[in-house]
C-alpha cells in the first residue's frame, strides 16, 4: 500500500480502536429498583388515558410561567434547589449553587458544574413542557402550568447536550443513552403523567411498558 494511502487507513483504525475500548454509557450495570416501585409504575401506566398527540398550536414556554419560580417562598429558585439536590461537592453562596459535580443520569458521565459554564448542566423537564402541552396541559390554568414547570418530581439536573438532544421528545422518541437509567427514567415519566393527569400516545405507552419490563428489581423488593 502506498504511504499516501496508509496514513488515512491507520488513522481510521486508531479511531475505531478508541471507540471500541472507550467506556460506553450503556455499559454500566442496570440500576436496581424496588419491585414495588415497578409494580406501582405499571399500575399507573395502565391508568393513563391513551390518545393521539394534540396540535402544538398556542404553545410557548411562557405558558408555563416566566422562568424558574420560588415556589416555596424560601428565597431560592427552583433551578438552584434542583442543582443542590442533584449535585455533590457543592459550593454555595446562600442558596445559589456556584459549583459542584454531577453524575449525569442520562449519559453516565461526571460533569463539573460552575456558574460561568452553566450550560454544561441543565435542568430537564422529564416530561417536556411542549409534550405536556400536547397531552392535556392546554386545558390547565396558568397557575397549574407554572406549578408543573417547577415540580421537583419532573426535574433533573442533566448533561446540557443531552437535554438539548432530547428536546420535547417523549419515551417513544427519546430515551437516555445510559441504558442503566432507562428503568428509573420510565418510572419517573409515568409518575409525572399520573400525578398531573396527562395522557400518552399508544407508541409512548408501549415504549414505557417495554422499559418497565426490563427493570432489574431488588430481590423481595
Amino acid at each position: 500500500m502506498r504511504r499516501s494511502l496508509w496514513w488515512p487507513v491507520a488513522a481510521l483504525l486508531v479511531v475505531a480502536a478508541v471507540a471500541w475500548l472507550w467506556p460506553r454509557p450503556d455499559a454500566g450495570p442496570a440500576i436496581v429498583v424496588p419491585a414495588a416501585e415497578v409494580a406501582t409504575a405499571r399500575a399507573q401506566l395502565d391508568g393513563l388515558a391513551v390518545k393521539g398527540r394534540a396540535a402544538k398550536t398556542g404553545y410557548d414556554r411562557e405558558q408555563f410561567g416566566d422562568g424558574w419560580a420560588d415556589v416555596d417562598g424560601d428565597g431560592c429558585s427552583t433551578r438552584d434547589e434542583v442543582l443542590a439536590r442533584d449535585l455533590t461537592a457543592l459550593e454555595l453562596d446562600g442558596c445559589r449553587v456556584l459549583a459542584g459535580t454531577l453524575l449525569d443520569p442520562y449519559g453516565g458521565t461526571e460533569i463539573a458544574f460552575s456558574r460561568d459554564r452553566a450550560e454544561d448542566v441543565q435542568i430537564d423537564h422529564v416530561v417536556a413542557l411542549a409534550d405536556a402541552w400536547q397531552k392535556g396541559a392546554q386545558q390547565w390554568t396558568p397557575a397549574q402550568r407554572a406549578a408543573f414547570a417547577n415540580d421537583p418530581l419532573n426535574l433533573l439536573a442533566v448533561d446540557g447536550g443531552l437535554n438539548q438532544a432530547k428536546g420535547a421528545g417523549d419515551a417513544a422518541t427519546w430515551l437516555p443513552p445510559a441504558r442503566s437509567y432507562r428503568c428509573p427514567y420510565a418510572i419517573r415519566q409515568v409518575a409525572v403523567k399520573a400525578k398531573w393527569g396527562l395522557w400518552v400516545t399508544a407508541a409512548e405507552r408501549d415504549a414505557l411498558a417495554r422499559e418497565l419490563g426490563r427493570c432489574r428489581t431488588a430481590a423481595g423488593g
